[in-house]
């Protein structure tokens, strides 16, 4: 059967029989696929602590009819050891995790973007360079762009009026001008719309110096736009520690 090697980052781990697991990988050129790794839960195994949520990993499989089965593993880096010792952290980045699965729907559909962004993502979380909060929302925004939902926090949604502008419809996409508010709309304050914007495009000066108010602010309509996209929450994300946000 055809053989393959690709860097992968490891999004779930489920046991398998006595001995193996089946592993969820978000690969680099193969896009999302699954594997089962035979053995691994032995104690004897050299490569189980490899093939844990969170690992960063060069992995060569064989293909299969439904699962493909992992050949060999090396590590490149082992964030869930970092992860798991911070909370906050941990929450945060096992909901990267799971909007990284939901966003690749397609098995063996390349999405390189997502992976980049995703690798990007936990290397900040473990290297404590913001604050996880403000780590994970801008990171739901990205994927959701690289996916084809990009919202916007200047220009209205709707008529691509100039901003600023206030209210927020999540069904629209982003921000509306007073003509184009449909009724419901969110009214966050200005400093959380300009925060919304500085995550989406990466401004992290105006993100870490923004308050406490306007991080919650914003988690809510990144939480509800997210949401609206994938038809249903992710199931981490209502488990996901605020507490370190300033």
């Amino acid at each position: 059967m055809p053989v393959y090697r690709d860097e992968a980052i490891v999004l779930r781990a489920q046991k398998l029989g006595e001995s193996d697991r089946i592993v969820t990988l978000l690969t680099r050129g193969h896009g999302r696929v699954r594997g089962v790794a035979r053995g691994v839960r032995k104690t004897s195994s050299r490569i189980g602590a490899r093939l844990e949520p969170f690992s960063h990993v060069d992995v060569q499989l064989y293909e299969g009819r439904s699962l493909d089965t992992v050949t060999q593993v090396e590590s490149i880096a082992a964030h869930g050891a970092v992860l798991s010792s911070d909370y906050p952290r941990w929450t945060a980045g096992t909901a990267m995790l799971e909007t990284a699965e939901r966003l690749t729907p397609e098995e063996r559909e390349p999405s390189v973007p997502q992976f980049a962004l995703l690798v990007a993502g936990l290397r900040s979380l473990v290297a404590k360079d913001h604050d996880p909060g403000l780590i994970l929302d801008a990171y739901l925004l990205r994927s959701l762009a690289i996916a084809g939902w990009s919202p916007s926090f200047d220009d209205c949604a709707r008529c691509g009026a100039p901003g600023p502008h206030r209210a927020v419809s999540i069904p629209s996409g982003g921000v509306v001008c007073p003509s184009c508010r449909p009724p419901g709309s969110a009214a966050p304050s200005a400093a959380t719309v300009l925060l919304l914007g500085a995550l989406l495009s990466g401004d992290w000066p105006v993100a870490d110096a923004s308050e406490s108010r306007e991080r919650r602010e914003a988690s809510g309509v990144v939480a509800a736009y997210l949401q609206w996209h994938l038809e249903r929450g992710l199931r981490s994300l209502p488990l996901v520690d605020r507490a370190s946000d300033a």
